[in-house]
């Protein structure tokens, strides 16, 4: 009796093992497929957050160059429409966010204005890391690439009010006995009145040269992911 169950358990054991080994085996299939599900969605934090901090430097770009004339609204088209930043300045900030989440620009894309002719950026990063984090053989050299659109969407117009339509002369009766001199005309006035037909997403704005209450740059913009 003693020889026939020391017997089932030198046959018990090997099987034992086998199941374990199989258990440790899909243990690690789990945790390698876990890690590259993780390295992939964090590149496409990654290029989220890049392609959205590059349309967010586009737009503190834009605000402050317009109001660099903001006392001149004859030249404000440009700045209120998206059209004047930098694209270099704005994917050094996208490239730093891209950094803070493990990731860098890909030579397949990098950064680049939006194709589609909406204001924004595409970018596409790789992750410094690689997919199995070299615990899965094969995967050494293999990086998790990620795109994201960001769009940069105006939400301001200009429409300068109508100047006053010019009284009507009606010819003197009399001529003048002297000839009458017209006064100059007071710019340091004019240019004090204030700035009006500026709108930003239904609100009206304004703007008092002396002490002008200026929109921020989510006034003058919106930055969206694009989908």
């Amino acid at each position: 009796m003693i020889g026939g169950k020391g017997g089932d358990s030198g046959q018990a054991f090997p099987a034992y093992v086998a199941v374990i080994a199989g258990v440790l085996f899909l243990a690690f299939v789990y945790f390698a497929v876990g890690q590259a599900a993780a390295t992939r969605n964090g590149a496409q934090t990654a290029a989220d957050a890049a392609a959205l901090a590059a349309a967010q430097d586009a737009r503190d770009q834009l605000r402050d160059r317009w109001l660099q004339v903001v006392l001149t609204p004859d030249q404000w088209g440009p700045f209120l429409r998206g059209e004047e930043y930098s694209v270099g300045q704005a994917c050094e900030r996208a490239a730093s966010f891209a950094a803070r989440n493990e990731a860098e620009f890909s030579a397949e894309g990098g950064c680049v204005p939006l194709a589609s002719g909406d204001h924004g950026f595409r970018v596409t990063v790789s992750t410094t890391g690689t997919v199995g984090r070299s615990i899965v053989p094969g995967t050494e050299s293999r990086h998790a690439v990620a795109s994201a659109e960001a769009v940069l969407e105006p939400l301001c117009e200009f429409v300068p009010p109508a100047p006053p339509p010019d009284p009507p002369s009606d010819p003197p009766s009399d001529p003048p006995s002297e000839p009458t001199e017209t006064p100059p005309p007071d710019d340091e006035q004019e240019a004090d009145e204030p700035i009006v037909g500026l709108t930003c997403d239904d609100t009206e704005w304004e703007i008092d040269p002396d002490a002008p209450t200026l929109p921020d740059a989510s006034d003058l913009f919106t930055v969206r992911l694009f989908n």
